[in-house]
């Protein structure tokens, strides 16, 4: 916490609060009232998994709430921590338990422990002989045993406010005597994006290369390329894709440019968007508007010809284009649907007159006997043909929409299903 520190620990590190009133941030969890303080007046600490983004505090937290329940602590990493170390830990908690002190076992990157591995805390949570504290930046629904999360309540932290950041910059400028103009400020809380680690390590690069006051075009000379939380296959990719493709859904043309730029800007590959959006183009504007699908695959063809940065504009051409076009999921609803219904019926045999008489035998045997070629037919159609298993009944899977292309379709099928109906009825 001094200005100068002889052990050159890092910043962050010397920050690190000591008591839960100088912990910034994550107030939906320590407010008044809120759960963890909560928890902590009860004097007694549950198992639990912090589950949040880098730097919004997770092991500060998980130590600061062991001290207030004056738990014996030990960390462990799981990027470090073989079978070894893990019984260690637990025998350790046993001995503990015998001076009659309860131990919190902080597990930092909980997800990178294998089902097994996970699966050793369990009869030990379950008697009490410790307190385990997972901390994962990975959804741990998807990364976290079911057994283990049926164990320990999940909370989850929040990147930091600006305002948050604001406070842990100004504060930690007052520790070591640095000084930075408003701007500066600004721009330090700006670049860490919600991180406050990230943050305090801006300070400790600045303090190497300030001579006085510390102006805004330092800490943007002195940042380099701005890092984006973006994680190429994990949480934060999942949820971006899912924004865009909502905004594309949802017909806002400008929030999905957003959501696309935000994904390209962290990283993520070019394909991967073209590939999703000609599944939004199918899923989500369908028939409405067919060129949807053109579109999207020109875009794909053109960033495979153009490379980047030109072939980006492409996938923003066909973002734009299906965020601004009438929408249909009827496409999307006929096929799950067609689906289901395949799964859940007989393999119905084609009838004979459906057939093709590729030979003389087939054709002695009835294969095509009595189809009716539709070009022949008044209207170009065989009203009143079936073209269904003789034993299914016939199903409606496509539900046009009155949106687009899609209206003009729907009215041509009404009036091919009245042809079908007079048919039937002189039949």
């Amino acid at each position: 916490m001094q200005p100068e520190d002889a052990t050159g620990r890092p910043l962050a590190e010397r920050m690190r609060p000591q008591t839960l009133a100088e912990f910034i941030g994550q107030t939906h969890l320590l407010g008044p009232g809120r759960p963890m303080t909560r928890i902590l007046q009860s004097g007694k600490l549950h198992s639990m998994i912090l589950w949040g983004p880098p730097g919004t505090g997770k092991t500060t937290l998980a130590r600061l709430m062991a001290g207030q329940v004056d738990a014996h602590w030990i960390a462990l990493s799981a990027v470090l921590t073989g079978v070894k170390e893990v019984r260690a830990a637990i025998a350790e908690a046993e001995r503990q338990q015998t001076l009659g002190r309860n131990t919190v076992l902080f597990v930092d990157e909980v997800h990178r422990f294998n089902k097994a591995q996970q699966d050793a805390f369990l009869p030990h949570v379950e008697n009490g002989t410790l307190t385990l504290i997972g901390a994962t930046t990975e959804n741990p629904s998807f990364e976290v045993n079911a057994a283990l999360l049926s164990r320990a309540r999940l909370y989850v932290l929040k990147p930091l406010s600006r305002e948050e950041l604001t406070t842990l910059i100004e504060r930690a400028a007052s520790r070591t005597g640095l000084t930075l103009t408003a701007d500066a400020t600004a721009a330090v809380a700006d670049l860490a994006d919600g991180d406050a680690r990230r943050a305090l390590n801006q300070l400790d690069v600045l303090a190497q290369l300030a001579d006085g006051e510390i102006e805004a075009a330092l800490v943007l000379d002195a940042a380099g390329a701005r890092h984006r939380r973006f994680d190429k296959g994990g949480d934060v990719f999942y949820e971006q894709i899912s924004a865009l493709h909502k905004a594309v859904r949802g017909s806002d043309p400008d929030a999905a440019l957003y959501w696309l730029c935000r994904m390209l800007d962290g990283g993520c590959d070019p394909h991967y968007v073209a590939r999703r959006l000609v599944r939004m183009a199918s899923e989500d504007v369908g028939n409405a508007d067919p060129r949807a699908l053109q579109l999207t695959l020109a875009a794909w063809d053109a960033y495979d010809r153009l490379g980047s940065p030109e072939g980006e504009l492409a996938l923003a051409q066909a973002v734009l284009y299906m965020a601004s076009v009438p929408k249909s999921n009827a496409a999307y609803l006929a096929y799950g649907a067609a689906t289901a219904h395949v799964a859940a019926t007989p393999s119905h045999p084609v009838p004979l007159h459906l057939r093709n008489a590729a030979t003389r035998l087939l054709k002695e045997l009835g294969y095509g006997a009595n189809y009716r070629y539709a070009h022949q037919e008044e209207h170009g159609y065989a009203a009143g043909e079936s073209y269904w298993p003789d034993d299914l009944v016939p199903e409606a899977y496509y539900q046009p929409t009155e949106r687009g292309l899609e209206a003009k379709i729907r009215a041509r099928l009404e009036r091919l299903k009245a042809l079908d109906d007079s048919a039937g009825s002189k039949s």
